[in-house]
């Protein structure tokens, strides 16, 4: 069988292990059901012509349909957002050490949420105003950073790496600042549980938005296999290929900030996936975008499931921010990965 018969077996392996693993996770929970149950109340909702949302079906279908589903699909298009934009990050800037907050998402979400919660800046957003606010917050100190990094001249990996800390050490003093001068313990111990990630929140109305910006994100990066393998060449070489790669660059971290401010606007801050996930994935494909894109995604999405799983079921009748699982996961593998043999970016040695 071709590399490329292999990739695609891979592929469609890790699918059906994601699909597998969002079906037991629906039986996770204070509530315990049984997997007949979970089978039969998937088939009907799948199939019946009643919408999923509509009151009145039953006690095992309000569980599966309206709390856990919901929930699994979030941890899966946040997993699989978070690795798919820590690719393209990893490769935009050159640097193997970066992830999808390099820019200063991370900063930028912060603030907005820091904002929101103890001064209420944008409370007239209605109940999620604090995902809105962090969105913008997000989205808004991304942008602010391509600017500074153009100024002067186009921008360029290491312009952009500067910029995004320059502005992520603003952000990050002024929220410290709200907070340590905040007069608001419950509004403080918010902040702190939203940064650490949570998918509590997670509602069918929030769904379809979150899946179609995270899937079609995923689809056109994956059509950009080939400029995002030159920029691992770097700019001057590209130019001799024919590709101005300052375009691409720009075009490219305003999608990645868009996908991941919806991810944090419903999620909250969730750390690592977009950082260890393609460097784990790399050992089995190598540097090749195309193939490198989907099956990084699945593997995020995966991951995340799985972590979700674990922070609803370690400690009974409590919920540990998933966040917390996913550092804890993450930080043994990615030591591992780079004890396990020598790694240069993108290629085994």
């Amino acid at each position: 069988m071709s590399a490329d018969g292999r990739r695609r077996m891979l592929f469609l392996l890790l699918l059906a292990v994601l699909i597998a693993e969002l079906f037991l996770c629906l039986g996770i929970g204070s509530a315990h059901l049984g997997y007949d149950a979970i089978y039969a109340a998937v088939r009907e909702g799948i199939f019946s012509p009643v919408s999923v949302t509509a009151p009145r079906q039953g006690p095992v279908h309000d569980i599966v349909w309206m709390l856990r589903m919901p929930r699994l699909l979030l941890a899966a298009c946040t997993g699989a957002g978070l690795a798919a934009v820590g690719v393209v990050m990893q490769a935009i800037v050159r640097n193997p050490l970066a992830d999808p907050y390099i820019l200063g998402v991370s900063s930028g979400a912060s603030l907005g949420a820091a904002a929101a919660i103890l001064l209420g800046v944008g409370a007239w957003l209605g109940t999620n105003f604090v995902g809105m606010a962090a969105f913008c917050g997000a989205l808004g100190v991304s942008l602010l950073v391509l600017l500074v990094a153009n100024l002067r001249g186009a921008a360029d990996p290491v312009r952009l790496l500067l910029a995004g800390m320059a502005l992520s050490a603003a952000c990050s003093a002024v929220s410290s600042f709200l907070i340590y001068f905040a007069n608001d313990r419950s509004g403080v111990q918010s902040i702190v549980f939203w940064l650490m990630g949570s998918f509590a929140g997670a509602r069918w109305d929030m769904m379809a938005a979150i899946a179609l910006v995270t899937l079609l994100g995923i689809l056109f990066f994956w059509t950009q296999g080939t400029v995002l393998d030159l920029m691992l060449l770097g700019d001057a070489e590209a130019v001799t290929l024919g590709r101005d790669l300052k375009r691409y660059r720009a075009l490219y971290l305003v999608l990645g900030s868009l996908i991941i401010g919806f991810l944090v606007y419903a999620a909250g801050m969730i750390g690592f996936v977009g950082l260890i996930v393609p460097h784990a994935v790399r050992f089995f494909t190598g540097a090749g975008h195309r193939a490198l894109l989907p099956l990084a995604s699945v593997t995020g999405a995966i991951l995340m499931v799985g972590a979700d799983a674990l922070a609803r079921s370690l400690i009974p009748r409590t919920e540990i921010p998933v966040g917390l699982i996913v550092s804890l996961i993450g930080a043994p593998v990615f030591v591992y990965l780079i004890v396990r043999r020598r790694y240069s970016f993108g290629r085994r040695e």
